[in-house]
């Protein structure tokens, strides 16, 4: 009876997460080239923002991509060729515009020609201060890190989910014919779900677009998200993603006292399965999911700043070299953080690392976006 009800849940939760967990919506997009006096011509994009939900503290990370011929090849636009109020950190609902001045200076040739993405990802605003950090790779059995003492950080932006395979493949099918990015492993339908068409572009498989991409290594991860002209979160930064600083609402003006800056998990010190109840997806089906589970599927217990799954599901790429005189030749290595669904419960929190050397493709790594605040 309890396994029918938790996937009665599940199937709840997900339905709800199929929306928010790829793209932000982009709506009404109308792009146009217009002539200037001056500085030449201008290209002007207008589109809605129709989500309610984005505020300050879980903003948007909106970026645009285009092609000058005819959709054959992609670049991101540079955020310092841009002005408007559509583009990189959003931080309230509406209409929004998106200027690009100086076209005509960087090759872009005939407007008849091209082609534009404006993308979106949902982010949660993570406050500048002081917080506690703890990490110990391989719970504290490597010798490369002590207990540190408060750290820290300026206010940084970190995504609210996981990268999702939908996301992904809209990544390959700009980039995967030159080779990059996808590997057989990915075709297993129960553990991944994208499938390589004949025609040299991948697709993703019946209900596979909300469960978080795995098997890429830390470059695949990296790349991606350079295509998003984003960057992996450091170790730091996804600790204090997951307990909160000493003060919820940063330093200044520093009047939200965080009730538990020590947590082991992000909702706290109870464990994933204590009393019964799932806060993530850890070793074992019983918590619904044999494998990974479609990001956002226990949203009520996030962390502080409201992102979702830090604990469990996949292990995510930290952007770290995990260097020690401990481990000589061994400095290759990249930390991981958050354990993954293979994990035991204690493996998911806020403490334990894990390294891994950054070509290895595993069914447990995936990743999440990161960027600095300006």
């Amino acid at each position: 009876m309890l396994r029918k009800i938790i996937c009665s849940l599940v199937l709840i939760l997900f339905l709800s997460v199929m929306v928010s967990a790829q793209w932000v919506k982009i709506e009404n997009l109308d792009i146009k080239e217009e002539s200037t006096e001056l500085a030449g011509p201008r290209i002007v994009m207008e589109y809605d923002l129709n989500d309610k939900t984005v505020s300050s503290d879980h903003p948007v990370h909106v970026f645009v991509r285009y092609s000058i011929d005819f959709g054959k090849t992609w670049d991101l636009l540079s955020s310092s060729n841009l002005r408007g109020n559509g583009y990189d950190i959003i931080k309230t609902p509406g209409h929004k515009k998106i200027i690009w001045w100086g076209a005509a200076e960087t090759s872009f040739g005939q407007f008849e020609q091209a082609e534009f993405k404006v993308l979106g990802i949902r982010m949660c605003r993570v406050p500048a201060g002081k917080f506690v950090m703890k990490s110990i790779p391989g719970q504290g059995r490597d010798e490369a890190k002590v207990h540190k003492p408060a750290t820290e950080l300026p206010e940084y932006y970190i995504a609210k989910y996981e990268t999702t395979v939908g996301m992904y493949v809209d990544y390959l099918n700009e980039v995967g014919d030159e080779g990059m990015g996808w590997n057989r492993r990915m075709a297993n339908p129960k553990r991944c779900g994208i499938e390589k068409l004949d025609n040299g572009k991948y697709q993703v498989m019946a209900g596979r677009e909300t469960y978080p991409i795995n098997y890429v290594s830390w470059y695949d991860a990296v790349s991606f998200l350079q295509w998003c002209g984003l960057r992996l979160p450091s170790e730091a930064e996804f600790e204090k993603a997951v307990r909160g600083g000493k003060l919820l609402d940063g330093d200044n003006p520093g009047k939200k006292l965080n009730p538990n800056p020590e947590r082991r998990y992000p909702w706290g010190n109870k464990d994933p399965n204590v009393d019964g109840v799932f806060r993530c997806n850890f070793d074992g089906p019983d918590d619904g999911f044999e494998y990974t589970a479609p990001v956002g599927s226990f949203p009520q217990f996030n962390s502080p700043y409201g992102a979702c799954d830090l604990a469990g599901n996949i292990a995510e790429w930290a952007l770290d070299w995990y260097t020690t005189s401990y481990h000589v030749g061994l400095d290759g290595f990249r930390l991981a953080r958050g354990g993954s669904w293979m994990a035991v419960p204690v493996a998911c929190d806020a403490i334990t690392g894990a390294t891994q050397l950054p070509l290895k493709e595993s069914s447990i790594m995936g990743f999440r976006a990161a960027r600095d605040a300006r």
